[in-house]
């Protein structure tokens, strides 16, 4: 779902976001597909799954606020930190200079955070405890460190997958409401969480299945944003709990509101897995160069027709309407090519 923040003629930045991350994607795609296939098993969705997990969706939009926020934020939190793990626990056969740089990244982070908070957040029960945590998470990737010394094999490592979900948890327990969570790791978590959350569940997919899946996904969004409003209640339920659900960017050109502070707008991660999906399945139907174009088509029309909501004052429009009506063109003229 796309959320409105503010209200201004144009913006280029989100629009720039949400190709920057979905070519991203589209790059990396390859480079990972055969691991990721050998972890799914070569699984793929039928048509019936398809129609059930848009069906889900609904349900789940529908009922999530009725759902205690701290249940929602264990979930959420349990979720990013699993697919942290997969991804970092699939790509941990490093070489050993790799994997040392690594745990001394990790090891270097956690002693600065650490420290910095006791002197920036002064001294209080919750920064004692942050700070306890991440000296906690120094000594583990210390220990990872000299183990790794010691280690031989290049195999998966169950250690080196630990820290980067540690180092997310920690960071929004103990930070999410303070100047360094948002806008800035908030937005970096949305943007690493929808690149994963594209390459997880795009390989899953098939170009039959995933044409189902856009056409009712969008019809539920349309439902769920204009009609029910469902859409917008949930969101409105889950981001008071700053998780990385979305990316919020500053309007560009910057437009400050009566009290003084900079606009933002707001796009769910989902509309950017919307995007990916769809240029994913382009790629392997047809070549890179036509995927790319389809991704600067999709940006495009996004950036036309937030153009249209800020002018015309809306609150809130699907985001997989503005996202199809870039790329649906593109791909019906190849069909007829072709």
């Amino acid at each position: 779902m796309f959320c409105l923040c503010a209200c201004m003629n144009f913006d280029i930045a989100m629009p720039l976001a949400l190709f920057a991350v979905t070519a991203v994607a589209v790059f990396l795609e390859k480079k990972i597909e055969g691991k990721l296939k050998g972890v799914l098993e070569e699984k793929e969705f039928r048509v019936r799954d398809v129609v059930v997990l848009v069906a889900a969706m609904s349900v789940t939009v529908s009922l999530i606020v009725f759902v205690p926020q701290m249940a929602v934020m264990i979930l959420f939190l349990f979720s990013y930190s699993m697919l942290l793990f997969i991804f970092t626990y699939l790509f941990s056969d490093l070489q050993k200079t790799a994997a040392r740089l690594f745990c001394i990244m990790f090891l270097v982070a956690a002693f600065i955070v650490a420290t910095a908070s006791l002197f920036v957040f002064g001294a209080n029960v919750t920064v004692a405890f942050g700070a306890l945590a991440f000296f906690g998470l120094f000594g583990f990737a210390l220990l990872a460190l000299l183990y790794e010394q010691n280690r031989t094999s290049t195999e998966e490592r169950w250690y080196l997958a630990v820290l980067p979900p540690a180092l997310f948890i920690c960071l929004y327990l103990f930070f999410n409401r303070t100047p360094i969570w948002f806008p800035y790791l908030l937005d970096l978590y949305g943007v690493v969480f929808a690149v994963l959350i594209i390459l997880y569940l795009g390989s899953l997919f098939t170009w039959k299945t995933s044409l189902i899946f856009v056409g009712l996904l969008t019809v539920m969004d349309v439902i769920l944003v204009l009609f029910t409003g469902s859409m917008v209640s949930a969101a409105s339920h889950v981001s008071g709990l700053r998780l990385p659900v979305l990316v919020s960017l500053p309007i560009v050109p910057a437009i400050v509101s009566e009290t003084g502070g900079v606009l933002y707008m707001g796009l769910g991660l989902g509309d950017f897995f919307f995007a990916g999906l769809l240029a994913i399945q382009t790629f392997k139907k047809y070549s890179k160069s036509f995927a790319i174009l389809s991704i600067v088509a999709m940006a495009a029309s996004f950036f036309v027709f937030e153009a249209l909501i800020l002018t015309y004052e809306l609150k809130a429009f699907p985001g997989t309407l503005m996202i199809i009506c870039g790329w649906l063109p593109l791909a019906i003229w190849k069909k007829l090519k072709h």
